[in-house]
């Protein structure tokens, strides 16, 4: 698990929803969008951690 990744994950995540959260103040379809990619991107970030931690895990019982 890389902490690093996680964190960085985390803060996309934020960014993701306060674009998104902007966006429906100013009506901006393209903010809206971008923040939901953000969103999206940090969502894959850590399923990839999750994998990642489980394949070490499933490794270290063999």
């Amino acid at each position: 698990m890389s902490i690093e990744d996680r964190a960085a994950a985390v803060a996309k995540n934020i960014e993701g929803k306060i674009q998104e959260s902007v966006s429906e103040l100013t009506g901006s379809q393209k903010d809206k969008l971008e923040g939901q990619a953000k969103q999206d991107e940090a969502a894959g970030i850590h399923l990839r951690e999750d994998l990642k931690d489980k394949a070490k895990e499933i490794i270290d019982k063999a």
